[in-house]
């Protein structure tokens, strides 16, 4: 088989700033060992996030040129509410200014004490809204899910034995909503399969819960289907789009993941009475409903990228990037989940750096190192994100200790992920010389944005 080459040609570019180990060791201690405080100038190879990172298309630098900035009514806005409900089949559709502005609304509508948000892994932004909004977040992954290092098809799914036990013990009265979340980021950007979705579907039609789909990477997971799903390999992918959509009664989307956008996000529904509510919200805290709180030029580059994500050359180049790092990283004995997911290579921090205790952070210890060596900006997926403390204070560490290394789309080459995997195996190699991490200074909630950190000696 021939080498998968990027479906693309470069066209305009921006230098990258090189520094040395010793600069970034001083760098690093300034942003209190918080990659979120480091200046992007300071970095050479961002894996900070690909939300919002991507390279826009020419197409939608055009659009952009062509946005309509009327305050109501914009053409810009039927352009963009028109493809999500082709996409979508839900003919509701609110545009907000990031996908977190569309939970906020959500949840605010939906939320409150005593209410349970069921999903198969909640993000963060997404579990601080629900927990904002008074009611808890419940996550509900598969047991291969739970397992980084074993290979599994769909470990994204949601576990349905346990959703269904959560259902009866709880009421369905408290689950205002069901969340699946495609691909599953936190639990390491793994698929959802269609069968999962369809099963997910039926107990809650049968509790009368709505089920909505956290849409950001949703041709990611398609691709995925099609080449792991028995039933799916000869169909296209806006057919399987259409149809993952078709299980749910709403959905979030961030459209600065799968739609290549730098801003830019929405809610889509079936139910008009959910959709007034929203829509009265959202003039009060974001804008009036044919923009909410973006410009004409952003609902152009939303409404093309939405189109380009689902190419099939591109889905096939963009997983099989993933894949290949995935496999230079396991040759060399670094441990990592697997298989490679959708967005991100994840690297498992625990079992990376089994002395250090998870009340040190090791993934944050991890992601650090990886700066350090090879100014490699990435991100804790672990205890640092998601840890809580008990009445005692006393941390309550997350399921998993992951390090993202999550790849913008349509940014990187080749030598760049080469450089990368050099680097994580350069630190693997040194890792019994590293040390954990304590906080000095914490938010109350999403602490891992702000969070200052000092090294234990």
């Amino acid at each position: 088989m021939r080498t998968i080459i990027e479906p693309f040609r470069i066209k305009t570019v921006e230098p990258i700033y090189f520094n040395t180990k010793e600069q970034r060791a001083r760098i690093l201690e300034n942003a209190f060992y918080n990659p979120f405080l480091i200046h992007s100038q300071d970095v050479l190879i961002d894996l900070l996030t690909d939300s919002g990172t991507s390279a826009m298309s020419s197409n939608q630098w055009a659009g952009i040129m062509k946005g309509d900035e009327s305050y109501a009514g914009s053409p810009s806005f039927f352009h963009f509410s028109n493809t999500i409900q082709e996409i979508t089949g839900m003919p509701f559709i609110i545009p907000t200014h990031q996908g977190r502005a569309a939970e906020r609304i959500l949840f605010e509508i939906m939320g409150g004490k005593g209410k349970y948000f069921v999903s198969n892994t909640l993000f963060d932004t997404t579990r601080a809204n629900i927990e904002f909004s008074g009611a808890e977040g419940v996550d509900l992954i598969c047991e291969e899910g739970r397992h980084p290092g074993i290979p599994a098809d769909f470990k994204g799914n949601m576990d349905t034995a346990a959703l269904e036990k959560f259902i009866i013990d709880k009421g369905a009265h408290t689950i205002p909503l069901v969340i699946i979340t495609v691909t599953n980021n936190s639990g390491g950007g793994q698929p959802v399969s269609m069968q999962n979705i369809k099963e997910v579907r039926k107990i809650c039609t049968q509790h009368q819960i709505p089920l909505f789909i956290d849409a950001c990477r949703f041709a990611e997971n398609a691709w995925f289907i099609k080449l792991r799903e028995e039933g799916y390999a000869h169909k296209p992918i806006p057919e399987i789009v259409h149809e993952l959509f078709s299980y749910a009664d709403g959905c979030t989307m961030s459209a600065k993941k799968d739609a290549f956008a730098n801003i830019g996000g929405f809610l889509a529904m079936h139910s008009e009475a959910l959709a007034l509510q929203c829509r009265n919200l959202l003039i009060i805290t974001e804008g009036f409903p044919t923009y909410g709180g973006l410009a004409g030029r952003d609902l152009e580059a939303i409404a093309i990228g939405l189109k380009e994500v689902m190419e099939e050359n591109y889905l096939q180049y963009r997983i099989r990037s993933i894949e290949y790092l995935t496999e230079k990283l396991v040759a060399a004995g670094v441990p990592v989940m697997r298989p490679g997911g959708g967005h991100a290579v994840y690297l498992d921090a625990k079992e990376f750096l089994p002395h250090i205790p998870v009340d040190q952070y090791p993934g944050q210890a991890l992601a650090c190192a990886l700066y350090e060596e090879g100014g490699i900006r990435s991100v804790e997926i672990g205890s640092l994100m998601f840890g809580k403390y008990d009445s005692q204070e006393k941390l309550i560490p997350a399921t998993l200790e992951l390090v993202r290394l999550a790849i913008p789309r349509r940014v990187y080459t080749q030598s760049h992920i080469d450089y990368v995997a050099e680097v994580v195996i350069d630190v693997f190699k040194n890792r019994n010389l590293m040390q954990g991490l304590a906080i000095i200074e914490e938010a109350p909630a999403l602490r891992h944005f702000t969070v200052k950190l000092k090294p234990i000696n």
